[in-house]
Order: structure tokens, then sequence, then C-alpha cells
């Protein structure tokens, strides 16, 4: 049996997206829909894709997706990953601390803040 770690990502790696079949390539698998604690404001990077940073006020529930990643393969994705982007701890809703894709804090100066929009699909759908 392979060993997986759970990866939440909050924008192209997910279901749908330009990136998502970086994850596919590796094996991962989708296990659920879920939204971080409310402490997160997100960024759209050039309307390509967006930056999630953890703040200490004003943040809110990000949308985000959680993968099963093999441990083998969680390099590669990070590795096709856009500039700017990192993995770190994200808290979920729900309590529960995985890793996440999370954008760097100078990646997100001056670019277009998309958090009321609540996650990437739904900024997407609006524009």
């Amino acid at each position: 049996m392979t060993e997986t770690i759970k990866l939440a990502v909050n924008g192209t790696l997910m279901r749908g997206f330009e990136l998502n079949p970086n994850l596919l390539n590796v094996n991962a698998t989708f296990e659920r829909d879920a939204q971080t604690e409310p402490t997160y404001r997100i960024w759209s990077i050039d309307d390509k894709y967006p930056a999630m940073i953890k703040v200490s006020s004003g943040g809110v529930a990000v949308a985000v997706e959680v993968w099963q990643v093999p441990l083998a393969g969680l390099g590669v994705i990070l590795s096709q990953e856009p500039p700017g982007l990192a993995v770190g701890k994200v808290k979920l809703h729900d309590g529960e601390e995985v890793l996440g894709v999370i954008g760097e804090p100078l990646t997100v100066a001056g670019k277009k803040e998309i958090t009321e929009f609540g996650g990437w699909q739904a900024y997407q759908e609006a524009n």
C-alpha cells in the first residue's frame, strides 16, 4: 500500500482547473471538499492562479479540496507549482491541520485581492 499525505489545494490544482492533471499524474486521489478556518485571505496572481495567506485578523474561510497524495509524488507536484507558492500547514474549518498550498507574502504585493469570493472557483465563476 502506498503511503499518502493529505494536501489542501485552493486554486489551479483543484478539479476542473489547469494544473489538476499534476495531481492525477502522481496517482493522488480526491478526498473531499472543505473550507479553511476563517483566518486566510486570497489574491489573484495576474488572473492565472491564486495565493492564499494566513492573516492575524480579517480572514475568511477559503474553499479548498483535500487530496491524498503519495509521498513520492509530493515533490513532483510542488516542483510544478507556479512561482511564489509553497507548502505549509493549513487549518481546516473542522480543526484538522493538513499540508496545503500557500502563497509567499511578496507574491501578493500589488496583486488583486479576491478574498470576498471565498475561493478561486467562485472568483473564476464571477469573472
